[in-house]
């Protein structure tokens, strides 16, 4: 039996920027394409997961460290995810279009999870720890905020807004951010 060695090219980390070419919650991976060009990189919901997601948009803006291996080139953490750019807040409530980015930005970051998410009706509700009350999540929220599907109980930083119809989240973002003293 030969001893197989890993050679440095194999555990060499590099990191880089692309686009998502196009990622699958319920497959469980997706593809980068990197803006240097070159091979797409697979991107495994576990490694979305570590970050805090467990999906990302299409076209979103992701930094990510890559390894490259046997199978070719693999993201093994996520550094970043931005929203794609050129998405409008072409939102059916009005009150999402009556608030400023300055304005929201006031708006804390509170911890919450999701009770129930349908991509297919284009929403559905979370609840902030400590709060009994639902709060509304919309898809095109999710899409600027870089995300494509949520799963029940899934962990999320989510900025909370009074609507006409009750509370609803104006932006949603990795659990983890709720627990930053720079939001």
């Amino acid at each position: 039996m030969k001893d197989r060695s890993v050679s440095d090219e194999e555990i060499k980390l590099v990191p880089l920027t692309g686009l998502v070419k196009w990622f699958d919650p319920v497959k469980g991976f997706g593809f980068i394409v990197a803006d240097t060009g070159g091979p797409d990189i697979l991107l495994h919901v576990n490694v979305l997961r570590n970050f805090g997601q467990s999906s990302v948009s299409d076209m979103a803006r992701i930094s990510v460290t890559v390894q490259q291996t046997e199978r070719g080139v693999q993201a093994v953490e996520v550094l970043s995810i931005s929203p794609p750019e050129g998405v409008e807040p072409s939102l059916p409530m009005n009150e999402l279009a009556e608030i400023g980015a300055a304005d929201l930005d006031m708006v804390p970051l509170e911890p919450a999870r999701v009770k129930w998410f349908d991509k297919g009706k284009g929403f559905g509700f979370a609840n902030v720890f400590g709060r009994a009350e639902d709060v509304f999540l919309h898809v095109e929220v999710l899409r600027r905020s870089g995300l494509a599907d949520l799963q029940p109980g899934e962990a999320l930083a989510i900025r909370v807004i009074d609507g006409k119809r009750g509370r609803m989240a104006a932006e949603v973002h990795p659990w983890e951010a709720a627990l930053s003293k720079d939001d």
